[in-house]
Parts: structure tokens; sequence; C-alpha cells
């Protein structure tokens, strides 16, 4: 199969600062580099090593079509070439007690985002309808909360069971920050299938991004999530300031979780917050990291999240064709998406059918 003969972006702004670089030479020709990476998960049905990955990631610029085009054959080859469409809504906004960063609704720093209440149910079921009439096949819950409590966890249960009731061919899916046991159980009981925990970044890297809880904290609610039988949603953000090395580190460190779906977000700096002065991924290195977690994991979704609209722009398609198999569509929590018609316009164009859902609840 020919290369993809979409070019390479040229970087249009300076990538984050990294927290350290350790550039790791390429040992052989880019093309051998490549060609083994295709054999090793096209042929064999294996995995690349976290050594050959970091080849990968220092190939020249001029490599990166290449790269793309490899990637997207992997993505074909494992997933299919339907792509999944998500919308998420916030139940609960701002107010948050945790210190992330990044973050606009941690009442820790004095961003713009007020706290509300929980979302009421009827305007939550109105934005499940509207999700579905778009094709979507999920709709994720999403609060700003360290964890649930009982009030909130009664609250997310009459909110999911009135989908359920109310609008078929839509699964429900829920992030609720760090759960226990019972709190898991309880809510693969109630019939959400997919839940969100973000890692958010390397291990290495975490404690620059959070000082009130720990990745460990959130790497248990991840392993408990998978304990119950619901599917795993567990990616996190590039350009925080971690290091290149540190983003293999990060994909590599999520493999071993093989979460169902891992949501790649950039950052898209918020006003108010330690990291508002960041400067945003380039293009380049957006394609880059996509096309590498990709092949890192070839098998598992890889969805399109926040920040792609400002890091990519009109290049979002050829994110599509470096791996992506899915998308979170409309508005995110507290920054807006791209139209849901310019985004089912992009799938159209780019011949990828939405994927339907597998059950009925």
């Amino acid at each position: 199969m020919e290369p993809s003969s979409v070019k390479a972006p040229e970087a249009t702004t300076a990538s984050a600062p990294a927290a350290s670089t350790t550039l790791v030479e390429p040992a052989a020709e880019p093309a051998a580099i490549l060609k083994t990476a295709e054999h090793r998960l096209l042929t064999e049905r294996g995995r690349i090593t976290k050594d050959e990955a970091l080849e990968i990631q220092q190939l020249p610029d001029d490599q990166l079509g290449h790269l793309a085009d490899l990637a997207h054959r992997v993505r074909l080859d494992y997933c299919g070439e339907s792509v999944e469409v998500e919308s998420i809504i916030s139940g609960k906004t701002g107010g948050c007690p945790e210190d992330c960063n990044f973050c606009s609704q941690s009442s820790v720093f004095g961003s713009e985002v007020a706290p509300t209440g929980f979302i009421p149910p009827e305007q939550l079921l109105a934005a499940a309808e509207a999700t579905a009439e778009t094709g979507a096949t999920e709709f994720c819950i999403v609060y700003a909360v360290r964890g649930p409590d009982r009030r909130l966890m009664d609250h997310v249960l009459e909110c999911t069971k009135l989908v359920h009731e109310n609008v078929k061919g839509l699964e429900v899916a829920c992030s609720l920050g760090i759960l226990t046991r019972d709190q898991a159980y309880e809510l693969k009981d109630a019939g959400v299938h997919r839940y969100n925990h973000n890692l958010e970044a390397a291990k290495s890297y975490f404690p620059e991004v959070c000082s009130t809880h720990t990745w460990e904290d959130r790497m248990e609610t991840c392993e408990l999530v998978r304990e119950t039988g619901m599917e795993l949603c567990s990616g996190g953000i590039i350009g925080l300031g971690e290091s290149r090395e540190q983003r293999i580190e990060f994909a590599f460190q999520l493999a071993a979780l093989e979460p169902h779906e891992v949501p790649m977000n950039f950052l898209n700096p918020r006003p108010g917050t330690p990291m508002e002065d960041r400067d945003l991924v380039s293009p380049t290195e957006a394609i880059r990291t996509i096309a590498l977690f990709r092949l890192i994991m070839p098998s598992t979704v890889i969805r399109y999240a926040g920040g792609r609209e400002v890091t990519l722009g009109d290049l979002q398609a050829m994110g599509m064709k470096s791996g992506v198999n899915a998308l979170i569509t409309g508005n995110y929590l507290t920054t807006l998406g791209d139209n849901v018609a310019r985004d089912l316009g992009m799938l159209e164009d780019l011949k990828m059918p939405i994927k339907a859902v597998s059950k009925v609840i």
C-alpha cells in the first residue's frame, strides 16, 4: 500500500515546555524503522517495544506522512473502518476540591468557571435525546468531583435509568472521579456500560499536574472499573509540560491497563489555571503522538477529545487518518468543541461510517 499522500503540517506554535529532553537517535534508516513496526504489527500481530516507539518518535518530520499512513492501516486492520461518536454533558460544573493544574473547574484557582448544582434530570434527558438524533452511540455524564457521595450516586442512578427507559440505542457512560469498590459495582448493576477515569499523564510527571491525589489513586479506580466488567475509558492530556519521552511512558502505562478506549485531549490552556500560559502542542507533534498511541495500542478505541480543534484546526481529518477511530462531538465541559454537523461532514468526506450500537439496554 502506498504511503499517505498527505504531507506533514508545518508547526505553527511552539511545543509545550519539556520536563526533560533525552533524544533517542534512530538506530536505522527511517524506512527500516517503520518497516520493522509494520511487520511486527500487521504480519506478526505483535506489539512494538518501548525502545522501538522511542525510535519512531525521533523520526524526522519528512517521515510523518509515512508514520500516519502506517498508523491508519493498523487502525483499519485491528478496529475496522467505523467511527464511534460520543457526546458528553456536565452533570455538575466547577467547585471541584482537587488542584489539577490544567482544570478551570478546580475551586483552588481563580478561574472564571462558577460552580453549579446537579443538572436536572429532565434537562439531561433532553440532551441525551438530542445526542441520539445526531447518530451518536454514546452519552457520557461528567461530574466535577473528587468522588461521589450518596447524593450524587442516587442522582446518577436516576439519570441513567431515565436515559435507558426513554432513549433506545444510546449507551450511558459516567465520569464521577475516584470510586470505592461498592460504588463501582453499583454503577455496573445500574447499566452504566463504560466508566471514564483518566490517568491524565505519565506516572513520572503526575506530581507536576496534581497534589491533592496521586497517580496511584487514579490507577486504583481504573483497576476497579475493569474488575466490575464495565468498559474502561482512560486517557489524558498531551501538552501539560511533559517531555516527549514521558508521552511514550504514558502510552505504555495506558496500554498495560488494557482500556477499551483512550481519549486523547490536547491542552487548551484555561485562564486562571497554573497552565494558562502554556503553548499549544504543534500540529506536527499532535499527529506524531496520535500515530504513536495507535502503534502502541493497536486494538484500542482512540478518541479525539478536547483541544483537537485549537491544536489541529483544519488538519483534524489528518488525525482521523493517523489512527483515531472515535470522537467526541459538540462542546466539552468548559470549552467549545466543533460544530456537530461539521464533524459528521468530516466523517462523510473521509467515508468513515458511524459505528452502530451493538446492544440496546
